[in-house]
Order: C-alpha cells, then sequence, then structure tokens
C-alpha cells in the first residue's frame, strides 16, 4: 500500500500509469500472467525475505521465496523474452554464514545459471547488484534504534564490534538503475559502500542526534543505555562484498564488476531439485542442510561470532 502510494504521487502529471499486483514470485500462473498482459521489458527483483533472524527460524520459507521464487521469476522472463533482469542481492550472499544469506548465494547462482542458459540469444540481460544495508530500509538498524530511543531505551546492540556497510535508498536506487543498463550479461556489480561502519557508533549517532546523552560508566547519569546483547546465530563481526579481489572498473566510479567463479548448471538442478523434495515433504531441516552444504562448498568458509573477522572487501 505505502509503495503504491508513493509510486502514484511520484508519477501523477507525467502520464505514468503505475499498477499494484498483489501475489509471490512463487506464483508461475501469476508471473506468467502479468508478464504476458504488460509486456515486461525490465525486471528489478528485490522480492526477498531478508530479515537473517526470521529467516533463521524459518528455513523452507526463507529458501521457497528467496531461491525458487527467483528460479520461478527468471524462467518466466525468458519465456516473456524480457530486456533485462536485475536481481538486488546483499553482502550477506558472500561466504554465508545464515539461510537469509545462503538463499540470497543461491538466487545468484540461478541468475548465473540463467544467464548460461541464454548465451545463445540477446536477452534477457540478466545481471546481479550486490551491496549492503539501506539506511531507513524495512528492517534497517536506524529505525528500530528510534523506536528504542521513543521508549526510552535501552539501544540494543549484538556486539561492540559489529561493522556494517550502509547506503542511503537514493543513492541505492540509483546506482542499481546504472548497473543494469550498463550490464552486457552476467555480471555481478558490487557497489561503492565506502568504509564499514561501527554499529555502536551509530547507535551513539542517533541518541546525541535527538539531544540525549549515553548512559555508560564514564557518564553514569547519562540519558540513553546502549545494551550490548550477543552476536545472533551465524551473525558475521563485518560483512563482505565479494568472493574475491579481482573488481573490473566500469563507467561508474561507485560501480564495479566482481569476477567469481559460479558452480556448473548440473549443480544448480540438483540443489534445486533437492530444495522442491524438502518443499514437498515440509521439512525445514532438510532444506536448511541442502543449503548451507551448497554455499559451504561453493565458497571457502569463514568466521562468525564472537570470532576474528576476515579483512572485508
Amino acid at each position: 500500500y505505502s509503495v503504491l502510494q508513493e509510486m502514484e504521487a511520484l508519477a501523477d502529471g507525467i502520464g505514468i500509469e503505475v499498477i499494484g499486483f498483489l501475489g509471490s514470485v512463487t506464483e508461475a500462473r501469476q508471473v506468467r500472467r502479468v508478464m504476458h498482459d504488460h509486456k515486461i521489458d525490465v525486471v528489478l527483483h528485490a522480492a526477498a525475505y531478508k530479515h537473517v533472524p526470521i529467516v533463521e527460524e524459518n528455513p523452507l520459507s526463507g529458501l521457497v521465496n528467496n531461491v525458487l521464487g527467483t528460479q520461478t521469476l527468471v524462467q518466466q522472463s525468458i519465456q516473456a523474452n524480457v530486456e533485462r533482469f536485475i536481481l538486488i542481492s546483499s553482502d550477506k550472499a558472500v561466504r554465508p554464514t545464515n539461510i537469509m544469506g545462503a538463499s540470497k548465494r543461491l538466487a545468484e547462482c540461478v541468475l548465473h545459471d540463467a544467464d548460461f542458459q541464454v548465451s545463445h540469444q540477446n536477452t534477457p540481460i540478466f545481471s546481479t547488484v550486490r551491496f549492503g544495508n539501506v539506511l531507513g530500509s524495512s528492517g534497517s538498524v536506524v529505525p528500530l534504534f528510534e523506536e528504542q530511543l521513543s521508549r526510552g531505551g535501552p539501544i540494543t546492540v549484538t556486539d561492540p564490534r559489529m561493522m556494517r556497510y550502509f547506503m542511503t535508498v537514493q543513492e541505492a536506487v540509483r546506482l542499481v538503475l546504472r548497473s543494469g543498463s550498463i550490464a552486457q550479461g552476467g555480471e555481478t556489480f558490487v557497489l561503492d559502500m565506502g568504509d564499514p561502519l561501527s554499529i555502536k557508533q551509530l547507535a551513539r549517532q542517533v541518541i546525541e542526534n535527538a539531544g540525549y546523552s549515553v548512559r555508560d560508566a564514564s557518564n553514569p547519569s547519562g540519558d540513553i543505555e546502549i545494551a550490548i546483547t550477543g552476536a545472533r546465530r551465524g551473525e558475521k563481526l563485518v560483512e563482505e562484498l565479494t568472493l574475491g579481489s579481482d573488481l573490473r572498473a566500469t563507467d561508474h566510479p561507485k560501480i564495479f564488476a566482481s569476477h567469481e567463479d559460479h558452480p556448473e548448471h548440473g549443480e544448480i538442478v540438483q540443489v534445486l531439485r533437492k530444495l522442491r523434495e524438502a518443499l514437498v515433504a515440509s521439512d525445514e531441516e532438510m532444506a536448511r542442510e541442502i543449503a548451507m552444504a551448497f554455499v559451504e562448498t561453493d565458497t571457502p568458509p569463514t568466521r562468525t561470532g564472537s570470532e576474528t573477522q576476515s579483512k572485508s572487501a
């Protein structure tokens, strides 16, 4: 509702009709009908369950939506002969240590496999754009901090060493659209997000920007406390943006193309078949094991929680 209202306001008076559909990317018939009825040219695929702890507790739902939904959308896009397909991915897809990250890595692999399938034709042009957190987006840490602040605190941080990449909504949208426009097919684009920010320092800024002071050992009479709750299952201290160090410049200074190896077609077919078997059996543990086993062989391991992190990209 909110998205539709915002887009209709933007389109008002410039001759663009905005049409909203209720449904899911996992519903092949509906996706096919929408693409056929409206002759879709460009697909920006951002439909994903992305809240790490919730997806961790609901692995089957997360994998079905994020992975099998991507496969459905890709297949229907090929049949509809769309011009461009841009997958919105995440830094959590790099050496994933949780189900959400694994699902996004699998989605990336589905896209690269699709690019291989259409290599003999000109369209669709498939590409992936990978970046970190978007300030103010649904589930973002800043709105959470602001809500906690409105309740009088404390503001919760899982680990004082936690670092994350951040970007504004406006910049992310602009760079995603530019990346999709320059894609030739099969690229994984990585956005330059600057240096990662300390989550604890971000919490401090939210408190101080609101006119309050932080209550800690050095200032026991302060207004708002920052409480350390402990790293959650599968949570990295520092996220990464690339699987390797081979980043190539593009014609935009904040967009890079990452050269990475990808699983072969047979491997993708096999893991998707197993995931569908887990879906039919409603077996969440089976789905979890399939996804994590795939990403463990797909990318080298990294350490999580309170362990030391490898250097970020």
